[in-house]
């Protein structure tokens, strides 16, 4: 069966979210506008820098809760890397939907505020809900869909 354009944009923010370098989450983000994608973003250490993978998670070694003290975190977070890759390579994001695995924290959904993105479509969810008011004043669509399929249909 086809999937409908929202299942579509998950199940590549999900491919999108394997190249992540966190122990803890595997998070990916599409950025759209008009069916077409504007760039992508998963969570993980600055380019070339060393990652979790390599160094092993602070956050576990210090027993710190998801969705708190994102200081000590190394990883930039899928949304933010969305953000930056758009602007090295000039697209704007305005008006565009953002496709992610998991509901964004509030430093990601004040950054996606700016970014003047009107729609956030996920499935996951993230230890922190202060993104939903801030969306509400903002005017951005906020949806919460079922998690798409993960199998590839291809026909032979």
């Amino acid at each position: 069966m086809r999937p409908n354009i929202d299942e579509y944009f998950l199940k590549i923010a999900c491919v999108v979210a394997e190249r992540s370098t966190c122990l803890r989450h595997y998070v990916g983000a599409v950025a759209v506008r008009n069916k077409h994608i504007l760039s992508t973003g998963y969570n993980g250490a600055g380019a070339g820098l060393k990652d979790c993978l390599e160094l092993g998670c602070l956050r576990n070694e210090l027993n710190i809760p998801s969705g708190t003290r994102h200081e000590i975190c190394r990883a930039i977070h899928a949304e933010q890397n969305a953000i930056i890759q758009a602007s090295l390579n000039g697209v704007s994001l305005e008006g565009a939907t953002l496709y992610c695995t998991h509901t964004p924290c509030i430093l990601c959904a004040k950054m996606l505020v700016n970014a003047k993105i009107k729609r956030f479509v996920s499935f996951g969810k993230y230890a922190d809900n202060s993104f939903i008011e801030l969306f509400k004043e903002a005017g951005i669509a906020f949806e919460q869909l079922p998690q798409p399929p993960l199998e590839i249909t291809l026909l032979p």
